[in-house]
Order: structure tokens, then sequence, then C-alpha cells
């Protein structure tokens, strides 16, 4: 007797166990956008989650029975346009009963028109199904663009009229915009609030950080806001009916575009960039950089404001910033203060000496750590100067630097010490006369 292979005595049964299942309880396609009526009161969250699990074949099939229904309910609303006009015509002949009519078509019109925006809505959600599973829904688009918007005859001023106020009570019309135009400025209100929570917050939460600058935390609340309202935008878009899958890529390309154009702006955010990351100075501080000098107010992704220190606002270019020589007036808690004094050839120079030690010393604001230096350090043309260099606070520089000035001339004048001024002696000769 020969030796059945397990593998095919498994394969066997479960053959003759398929054969013997009852067709009803095999699985079956079945189309689940079928299970409810195809109408503009069918619920749009049911038919969101019936279109899911569809095939391509199910969707094409739903493409055209949606189709089939807006293009009739177009239709239907073409010929009571159509009937209006003929109406019309007998109303301004002097048929009452022709007005009365009219004002009812007018009016069922409406109606349909309403009905037809439901059925638009729904059908757009069958259109984005087939278009996610490969389908090419651009003469669709085309047709429901032609389609779309308030079509008013406005030579005929009671139809105009009629239309307008039908549709401002219309649920699907005035009414629907109505509220969609209110939940838009709604939720820009709600996230303009919340972008200047989330900026609090980011501005607290850096102020607790001592590595973290002034420009830096500015520049991050001011992104942190920017960023937040322009979601909610995004969002309020929604509101509107705005589909945002295009208008985020049209932003996109146009971002693009854009970069392409202003290279040079890009490089203005870069160096802008690594200022906030290398802290060359911050908000306050005395700065010298391309050729500007003054203090710094605040800085952005394309430029940083400088005051000058007469009081003028200087915008420069990040880029011109990061490229030259940055020099920090401010950047340290002390200064050396940098003086010289000329006396006399004549003049005594221990004299002279002690008395400038004796100014420096005596001020208040000087610091004796570092000690200041006092030294002769030329012979000048018509003067021998001293170097006279205290260190004081940042704060009190030039307060130091006016004061001992001002002192100098006191003193020197007190003890007889000259202070000269450039002199030249010039010589004149005279040839003798021709004989």
């Amino acid at each position: 007797m020969n030796r059945i292979n397990l593998a095919t005595l498994s394969a066997l049964s479960m053959t003759i166990l398929f054969a013997l299942t009852p067709c009803a309880t095999r699985a079956e396609g079945i189309n689940l956008v079928g299970d409810f009526e195809r109408s503009p009161e069918t619920p749009i969250n049911q038919l969101k989650l019936a279109l899911s699990p569809l095939t391509m074949a199910d969707i094409e099939k739903e493409v055209a029975e949606w189709g089939a229904l807006v293009v009739a309910k177009s239709k239907e609303i073409t010929r009571e346009q159509i009937t209006q006009k003929r109406l019309a015509a007998k109303a301004e002949a002097g048929d009452e009963a022709a007005a009365t009519e009219r004002e009812a078509s007018v009016e069922k019109s409406t109606k349909l028109t309403g009905e037809r925006t439901k059925l638009v809505d729904r059908f757009t959600l069958v259109l984005e199904a087939y278009e996610a599973r490969g389908g090419d829904r651009t003469q669709w688009d085309q047709y429901l663009d032609a389609w779309s918007g308030l079509q008013i005859d406005v030579t005929d001023a009671s139809e105009a009229y009629t239309i307008i106020i039908g549709w401002l009570k219309d649920k699907e019309g005035g009414i629907r915009w109505g509220i969609n135009i209110g939940k838009f400025l709604l939720t820009l209100l709600l996230f303009l609030i919340l972008s200047r929570i989330a900026g609090r917050a980011i501005g607290k939460a850096l102020s607790y950080s001592k590595s973290s600058s002034a420009l830096l935390r500015d520049f991050l609340v001011s992104i942190t806001r920017r960023t937040v309202f322009f979601i909610g935008f995004i969002f309020a878009l929604t509101a509107l009916e705005v589909p945002i899958g295009p208008f985020m890529a049209a932003i996109g390309a146009a971002g693009l575009v854009v970069g392409l154009a202003l290279q040079g702006t890009l490089s203005n955010f870069a160096s802008g960039i690594l200022i906030l990351v290398y802290k060359p100075f911050d908000v306050g501080d005395g700065v010298s950089v391309a050729g500007v000098s003054g203090s710094v107010k605040s800085m952005n992704l394309i430029s940083t404001t400088i005051h000058t220190f007469d009081n003028q606002k200087v915008i420069v270019p990040n880029n011109a910033v990061w490229g030259s020589a940055i020099t920090n007036i401010t950047g340290n808690p002390t200064r050396r203060v940098d003086l010289v004094f000329g006396i006399g050839y004549s003049d005594d120079i221990d004299k002279a000496k002690d008395v400038l030690k004796r100014i420096v010393t005596s001020h208040e604001l000087v610091l004796k750590d570092p000690e200041p230096v006092i030294n002769m350090h030329e012979l000048a043309d018509s003067s021998v100067n001293f170097v006279v260099r205290p260190w004081s606070k940042t704060s009190d520089y030039w307060t130091v630097y006016w004061d001992i000035t001002r002192e100098v001339k006191k003193q020197f004048d007190a003890e007889g010490i000259s202070i000269p001024f450039p002199q030249r002696d010039v010589h004149v000769f005279q040839e003798p006369a021709a004989t």
C-alpha cells in the first residue's frame, strides 16, 4: 500500500471542504455604497467610510452613478430656468398668472440648486476616492467648475432679487456660507490667540536658559507666532471649503520659484541663523558692523536693525553683518579707557606723571583692578606724550573719559604744566640782489 503524502492529503481535504461549503457563506464583493440610497441626503460621514474599501471597478461605478445624478439635477435646474424665461415674457405682456407661476418656478430652481450642491459635495468625495486609486477626474472637475456659482440674470431685477433672497435663505446657499465665513473668522481668532499664548510660552521657557540670547528669544517667539497663525489660516480655509491639497502644492511651487529668484534673501536668512547660533551680539549691545555703529534693537530673518548713537535707524542685511568684522563695543563688562596727554619739552615729566596718577586714582569710577597704566610714551614733534589707561565699567566708559580729560586740563593749568600745540619754525633767507 502506497504512503500518502501529508501535505497532499491536507490540500485535498481543504478542497473538498471548500466545495461542500454553501455559496451563500463564501466571500462576496459587497457594494457598501449600495447599502443606502444615493441622494442629496446621504450622510457624508457614512459615504466616506463606505468608499474606503472599494476597488477601482466599484469606484468607477460610483462615479458613473453619482455623476449621473449631478447631471440630471443640473438639467432639471436648466429646464426650470428656461421655463422662467418663457413665463417672464408672458408676465411682461400682462399675464398675472404667468407672473405667479414664474415666482414659484424661481423658488423651485433655488431649491433644486441647493439639492445639486448637496449632490456635488457627495460626488466630490467619490471623485477624491477615484483619484486616490489612480483615476483621472479632470473632465468631471471641468464640468463642475462650469456650473459653479450663483447664476443671476441682472437684466431682470425682479428675478435677480428673488434668486438672491432665495439663495440667502437656503440652507445650502447663504446660510451655509454664512456659517462657513463665521467658522473661518472664529478659527482665525482662535489661532491668533493660540499664537500669542505659544509665543509667550516659548519666550518664558527660553528666559530660564542662560545660554539663549535675547535676539534668539525674540526670533523664536516671532517664528512660533507666525507658524501657529499660518497653520490656523490653513485650517480656516477648510471652513471655506477650499481644498487644502492643491493649495499646499501651489505654496510649494511658489516657494521654489521665489527661492530661486531671491537667492540673496536666502543668503541673508542663512547669515541670520548663524548670528543667532554663535551670538556675536545681543539686543541692546553697542556694535560696529558693516560700517555702522550703534545699538542693536532687533533682528529678523533678513536684516538686523541698529539705532545709531545719534538715534538714526539703520537696517543692515544679515549677509553684510556676518560677512564683515563684528565689533561688540559693550560685549564685555569692563573696558580700558585709552587717553594720550602731551606736555612741553621744558616741563617736569615726573611732576606731570604724579599729577596724572593723582587724577586717575582719585576718580570714583576708575577700577582698582586692573590697575591703571600711566607712562611716558613718546617724544613727539611738539610734545612729550603720556599714555593714561584706566579701566572702568563699560557703562561708565565715556563718563571716565570726559571727566579725566577735563580734570587734566584744570590740574595742568594749576601746576603750571603746559599743553603744547604743534609749532613750526620758518626761516626766511634773502638772496643778495644781482649786480
